[in-house]
């Protein structure tokens, strides 16, 4: 009885081309995919040498029954074709025949196009539409636990980089020129030097395991000569790098394919001009890639694109594990566990394209291009490489800003450590908040880059803004304006022994922010930051939280020791100018101390006769509104007034809180013209109204809800405010240095109106304390009245407020403005 078993007929162009042993029937699937019975085929090895020329038709490659029990070559087959046609290899037909073998491939094809995985049927061998991996999370969540069982890393590992950039060079230049291919961006350039570069840091740094890679390149070439499904390959490959770390795995498996395109690159390349490649090329039947350039190219570029898949892959896994994962997160982190479970995937099927991509270059060098797979095949694989470089990126990001998050807090708190410490000088917390950069720093004045060193003996005042292109026109650079040109003027006194360092903050920059940020500093007097880089990262956090920065601009003052003698200088600066030097929280103590409330402080030379008014003992009357028919009444009942009582009293018209310039201007122009009273210049009215919410930020730092009710100063700064937030009129009288009454437009009207009333009491205490008296009166009398406070949403802001007219707590609003006009 004959025992049948079975056997395969092997791709003859793979057995001629590369020497395939003839017996392929070593797996299931090559058995199944073109096995009869061996006692039906035996074939003498005279067959394999055939010379008779070839007639292409479908029954040349078909599998044929033979009768064993009589000589093969006696033997007739029922195609009619003898046993050598059987075997004669499409890769010896002669080239002028090869278009009509091109177009007459039959069942032989297909048998060819099987042991590769490239027919229709290929589709189950490929792995590209398998039913082991297109299944549910039951199939994907089984290959995942197959993989990690093939898992046993003793975190061997590679200088991948260096390698990866090799890897890179050759991609970049294997394909940039090729048929039908369209350049694509590549990461690294194509000049010699970039490309020599790469290759002297390889052989200097780096050893690859060059057994490893060509077992997987070995593995990758019997396999799918074989007929062995694609995901069987891949495990293998997966068996024999068990021992390397995920983003070693996919780089060797990179590196044996790199080889491979690279040789076939260099073939095609040097086919016309080097002897040897063009022999080489004639053996690899490679003319004929040249000769179908155009047909061939939507194939290549779905080769082309999947190979790019493959590397950015390749590279995101890499990129993964550059990250310092140990110092950062623990095996419970998120991240890592989100890694885990998708890291892994990610290698197989970047390596499982590998051997698809590798079995092309196997057709393109061995069976010849009618046996390339259908571009969508390829194109598939590709997007679902580029779902998972999805995945991974994603995985990194949230690694990165994880990293970034901790980098930062970790910047931050050796920042806030920096300021909390006394050191010998100032030059080392300079140093910290502008990058360890010795020459951050810009002289303004003399358009020079200056070291931090120059600034170790003196107090620095860090000039602290947003990138405001109005900034030149706020208020506070207006004050620094004047002080420093006080101290320009006058550089060798104690109070000029400071400087100003701009620092400018901005959450995005781009070239117009540059373009303003030159600007700006072209037109200061002080230092600057020569640049915004120059600035850590963590500058705004710190000033935000440390030192109160919100919008409007600060001026933070460091000693010569670099402590934090004051967290923003500005408002003390503006009250009381180079007095206030060295600009310390204690210096601002020691000066309301020594200052009541009186004209002198309200007033402080902004009209130099105030000051001689004060002097010389007069009495002294500012008011203010926008109210002109009031104005020209209380300026009238007042010299009525002072006439009757024998004083001398002066007028002075000083506005209101943000005024509007052309209605300010124009009352302005009518007291003038009818001879009202004096007024202050229109430049100096903001600057008054300025001065009284300095004082009241720089007061109110001072002060608590408890002791703000019996803070003569702070009072009087609330009511002065609350005035200058209405349009309404108000004023206030005083005599020399004396004390001061003070009253709303109607109130102040009423009072000087029934000046007969209070006459007699003005004689025993006094014109200020009389009227004074009868204020308070009218003010218990009065049935309603209504005040309001508006300031700035920036700085200290009490919880309550109490009435400046009559003591009690006004309520708290909301109020948006978008300018003063």
């Amino acid at each position: 009885m004959d025992t049948k078993t079975t056997t395969a007929i092997p791709p003859q162009n793979l057995s001629s081309a590369y020497g395939v042993p003839q017996n392929l029937a070593a797996t299931p699937t090559a058995a199944s995919a073109y096995a009869v019975p061996q006692n039906q085929l035996q074939l003498t090895p005279t067959a394999t040498y055939a010379t008779q020329p070839l007639t292409p038709t479908a029954a040349s490659y078909a599998p044929q029954t033979l009768n064993t029990t009589t000589p093969p070559h006696h033997q007739n087959l029922t195609s009619g074709v003898t046993p050598h046609q059987s075997l004669a290899s499409p890769g010896i037909v002669p080239h002028q025949k090869r278009a009509a073998h091109s177009s007459a491939v039959g069942l032989g094809s297909r048998t060819a196009r099987t042991a590769l995985g490239l027919d229709g049927r290929a589709s189950r061998t490929l792995g590209l539409d398998s039913r082991a991996t297109r299944g549910g999370t039951s199939d994907e969540t089984e290959l995942s636990k197959r993989i990690m069982d093939l898992h046993e890393s003793d975190e061997r590992g590679l200088a991948v980089k260096p390698v990866l950039h090799i890897i890179d060079v050759i991609f970049h230049r294997a394909t940039a020129d090729l048929p039908g291919f369209n350049l694509q961006h590549s990461d690294i350039g194509t000049d010699e030097k970039s490309v020599v570069y790469s290759v002297a840091s390889l052989q200097d740094n780096v050893e690859i395991p060059a057994r490893i890679t060509n077992a997987i390149s070995c593995e990758i070439l019997s396999k799918c000569s074989a007929g062995v499904d694609v995901h069987t390959i891949t495990m293998e490959i997966l068996q024999i790098i068990k021992h390397y770390g995920w983003d070693s795995k996919v780089l060797l498996a990179l590196v044996a394919f790199a080889v491979t395109f690279g040789e076939f690159r260099l073939v095609l390349q040097q086919y016309s001009t080097n002897p040897l490649a063009k022999a080489v090329a004639l053996l690899k039947q490679l003319p004929e890639l040249l000769e179908h350039a155009g047909a061939l190219k939507p194939k290549l570029d779905a080769l082309y694109d999947l190979n790019k898949e493959i590397l950015d892959v390749t590279k995101k896994i890499v990129d993964f594990y550059d990250l310092p994962r140990n110092e950062y997160f623990t095996a419970d982190s998120p991240e890592i566990l989100s890694a885990a479970s998708h890291i892994p995937t990610a290698v197989y099927w970047t390596i499982r394209s590998i051997v698809v991509s590798s079995t092309q270059i196997l057709a393109l060098t061995g069976m010849g291009i009618e046996y390339l797979t259908e571009p969508w095949e390829l194109s598939s694989l590709a997007h679902k490489l580029n779902n998972i470089k999805g995945h991974v990126v994603d995985i990194i990001e949230r690694c990165y800003k994880f990293v970034e998050k901790k980098k930062e807090d970790e910047a931050y708190e050796y920042l806030v450590r920096t300021f909390q410490i006394t050191h010998i000088d100032n030059s080392k917390p300079l140093r910290v908040l502008f990058n360890e950069d010795p020459q951050a720093l810009y002289d303004c004045y003399s358009k020079k880059r200056i070291i931090i060193e120059d600034l170790k003996r003196k107090v620095v005042a860090l000039f602290i803004t947003e990138l405001d292109p109005e900034l030149i026109r706020s208020p506070e650079y207006a004050i620094l304006q004047q002080m420093y040109a006080e101290k320009r003027h006058n550089m060798t006194r104690s109070e000029s022994q400071y400087e100003v360092v701009w620092v400018p903050i901005s959450n995005v920059w781009n070239d117009d922010k540059y373009r303003v940020f030159d600007r700006l500093k072209e037109q200061m007097e002080w230092h600057s930051v020569h640049h915004p880089s120059a600035v850590t990262r963590v500058a705004p956090r710190f000033f935000r939280e440390k030192w109160g920065f919100v919008k409007k601009p600060i001026l933070v003052v460091i000693d010569t020791q670099g402590r934090v003698m004051h967290n923003n200088a500005i408002h003390m600066m503006c009250i009381w100018g180079s007095l206030s030097y060295p600009f310390t929280a204690n210096r601002e103590k020691l000066l309301w101390e020594d200052n009541a409330w009186t004209m002198d402080l309200l007033i402080d030379g902004l009209d130099p006769n105030v000051s001689i008014w004060i002097q010389e003992q007069k009495h002294v009357c500012l008011y203010g509104g926008e109210d002109i028919d009031w104005i020209r009444k209380f300026t009238r009942i007042a010299k009525d007034v002072a006439r009757e009582s024998g004083i001398q009293l002066e007028l002075l018209y000083v506005g209101k809180s943000k005024p509007h310039e052309k209605a300010t201007r124009n009352i302005i122009e009518l007291i003038l013209k009818e001879n009202l009273s004096r007024t202050l210049d229109w430049n100096l009215i903001w600057y008054f109204w300025l001065r009284l919410e300095s004082m009241w930020h720089s007061k109110g730092q001072l002060t608590t809800a408890e002791t703000v009710k019996h803070d003569r100063v702070m009072q009087g700064i609330i009511a002065m405010l609350s005035y200058g937030s209405s349009s309404q009129g108000w004023a206030v009288i005083s005599k020399g240095f004396e004390g001061m009454v003070k009253g709303n437009g109607e109130h102040m009207f009423r009072g000087l109106t029934e000046h007969g009333l209070w006459k007699t009491r003005e004689a025993v205490i006094g014109f200020v304390p009389a009227l004074d008296e009868y204020l308070q009166k009218l003010h218990v009398d009065a049935p309603h009245h209504c005040t309001s406070l508006i300031l700035p949403a920036t700085g200290a802001m009490p919880e309550t407020v109490a009435c400046s007219e009559c003591g009690r707590l006004m309520e708290r609003y909301t109020m948006f403005r978008c300018c003063l006009d």
